[in-house]
């Protein structure tokens, strides 16, 4: 499936802002995007296996909060990083 990646991971994937991966759930993709590119996932899930608070996950424009959100080989996966500072 098509993976959105935002500015700051892209030196992760070799600043490619879109990569391909595989999963039947968000939990499972993100395990194949660090296959692929070691450290992505440690930047994404924290050490309570959660989503940590400045990522978003969107699967076709829909926000989730879950890891095991399902997913199908045709859904678009984008991956956001809150910005934040004062």
């Amino acid at each position: 499936m098509r993976v959105l990646i935002p500015t700051p991971l892209r030196s992760y994937t070799g600043e490619r802002a879109e990569v391909a991966a595989e999963g039947a759930s968000v939990r499972e993709l993100l395990l194949d995007l660090d296959r692929q590119f070691p450290g992505f996932r440690f930047r994404m899930i924290d050490e309570q296996d959660a989503v940590r608070p400045h990522m978003r996950v969107f699967v076709n424009g829909e926000q989730t909060l879950s890891l095991d959100t399902p997913l199908a080989s045709s859904d678009e996966v984008q991956i956001l990083q809150a910005l934040s500072g004062g």
